[in-house]
């Protein structure tokens, strides 16, 4: 015996994924381009220290590391996060003989900070780059993964799509009477730490005696893009 239909069953329209005749669909791209300021910069740090003894070296490493921190630090508010990397203190053997005898010891630590004043950045970079043995590299020039910028950048995505799609409605001498479908087709925005986006490497290893004059550092605008699909339905057309 047949079992009879449910209602949710008889209640389902057949699926249409072209459309018809009587409800024809149209489907678009919509994308959008944005040039903006960064908002963040990102800079990488790399503290050294090199002596014959073990316990010399790390007290050097520990003491120049100490100072670097605190000149971060003393940014105050322009310094929106700083993190330690990685450390390492490594043995060099000496060059002839098979003995285990160390010719010296090299030690690092390296340092992430990221700084949303870009005023205090140069003064900060040239004040680093005075360090004994003190390393700058950067900076990377960056967005906040919920910066404004994203959002205005999809929903100018959406109007073009929406735009596109009367237009393409009109030409047909007919109009949209439905939005099907909305997806989002690519993603926003760069990576956090784009090598294209290094301004300048810097990397000095003595001190000089007079106070350098803060680094010029012109922020690279940054390129966002957002894209989207779009499926809409129009009154059928007169052809």
């Amino acid at each position: 015996m047949a079992t009879p239909d449910t209602p949710s069953d008889a209640a389902a329209p057949p699926a249409v994924p072209y459309g018809t005749p009587d409800a024809p669909r149209i489907a678009v791209r919509g994308e959008a381009h944005l040039e903006v300021d960064p908002e963040i910069a990102r800079i990488g740090i790399t503290v050294q220290a090199r002596g014959r003894d073990r316990r010399g070296t790390l007290d050097d490493l520990t003491r120049r590391n100490a100072t670097v921190l605190d000149l971060v630090k003393s940014c105050g508010d322009a310094v929106e996060r700083l993190e330690t990397g990685v450390f390492s203190i490594a043995p060099e053997p000496a060059r002839h003989g098979r003995s285990e005898r160390v010719r010296t010891y090299h030690g690092s630590v390296h340092l992430i900070a990221e700084l949303t004043d870009f005023t205090a950045l140069g003064e900060l970079t040239t004040r680093l780059a005075d360090l004994d043995l003190t390393g700058v590299d950067g900076p990377w020039w960056a967005l906040r993964p919920d910066s404004p910028a994203h959002r205005q950048a999809r929903q100018q995505a959406v109007r073009a799509a929406v735009q596109r799609a009367r237009e393409y409605a009109e030409a047909l001498g007919t109009t949209l009477t439905a939005l099907v479908e909305l997806a989002d087709s690519g993603a926003d925005g760069a990576p956090a730490h784009p090598p294209a986006g290094r301004m300048r490497s810097l990397s000095y290893a003595a001190a000089t005696e007079d106070a350098a004059a803060p680094l010029d550092l012109e922020p690279r605008r940054q390129h966002v893009h957002a894209e989207v699909d779009a499926r809409f339905t129009m009154a059928p057309p007169s052809l």
